[in-house]
């Protein structure tokens, strides 16, 4: 049996693929067609504030955001700010607040900072760097990505194997930030603690969760609203790469932490 076959479970249309540092071992539905990756869109935000990082454009210890927020507290939902408005709920730095709104202030400290819209500086430095031919870019740097799953696992497979970023800023990217911080898992309830990277989820030792009971600490990924996902387990040097047909729901949260153990079982080095 198939570790994909286990996507059959969900109910609804659905695809997904297994990455190795050798590129695609296993791929099951219709990984080509177009879908809206929804928080997905973050992990983009993420790699392309680190390339400007890199690039001596931006520093994540810039003032951003409200008073006393850095770029860094706004990539890793720790600025304070509500989830979808300027208003804040305290001090940054305090509590982990997932904030579309933060994100979307992330990318508009990087346009002012490198002159280019956040469009045109993720289709340079990111997409077309990596083969993304068939993202789209439009709306929300936090939730507007749409694209086929094949483009999403060139992403996946670059946070396996980085070549946009150096090795110290690959770790930063996927570091965990503020790691103490409590907060709310959307979907999941109260972690403790809450950790996530610059645009990036870090599994740490979240119980309920999305990704597989036995993926490491360290995978990094996002999951959408809309039911696209990836994570990229550096332990086992394997990612998974998921679309669906049906908004995240109950089906989601049973399936695909059986279907990430099937896959760690199948695949892992």
């Amino acid at each position: 049996m198939s570790a994909l076959e286990l996507l059959d479970e969900l109910g609804f249309e659905a695809c997904a693929m297994v990455l190795g540092p050798e590129g695609v071992r296993e791929q099951r539905g219709d990984v080509d067609l177009p879908r809206p990756w929804r928080s997905v869109t973050k992990t983009l935000t993420g790699l392309a504030s680190a390339v400007a990082v890199q690039e001596g454009r931006v520093g994540l210890d810039d003032p951003a955001g409200p008073e006393g927020s850095t770029l860094r507290h706004l990539l890793a939902h720790a600025s304070g700010y509500f989830y979808e408005s300027a208003r804040t709920l305290q001090a940054p730095g305090l509590r982990r607040h997932y904030s579309n709104y933060g994100i979307d202030e992330a990318a508009r400290h990087l346009e002012r900072a490198t002159g280019y819209d956040i469009d045109d500086w993720v289709r340079e430095k990111v997409a077309d760097p990596l083969g993304m031919s068939r993202l789209a870019w439009g709306g929300s740097p936090s939730v507007g990505a749409v694209g086929p799953v094949a483009d999403l696992a060139l992403l996946a497979a670059e946070v396996l194997r980085p070549t946009l970023l150096d090795p110290s800023w690959s770790r930063e990217l996927t570091r965990v930030q503020f790691p103490e911080l409590v907060g709310i898992m959307p979907g999941f309830g109260k972690q403790t603690p809450n950790p996530f990277a610059l645009g990036f989820e870090v599994r740490g030792t979240k119980s309920p969760h999305w990704t597989g009971t036995h993926n490491s600490p360290g995978t990094v990924g996002h999951v959408g609203m809309r039911g696209t996902a990836f994570w990229a387990d550096p332990a086992a040097d394997l990612a998974l790469v998921i679309g669906s047909a049906h908004d995240f729901c109950d089906a989601h949260r049973e399936v695909l932490p059986r279907l990430g153990d099937a896959v760690l079982e199948a695949h892992a080095r």
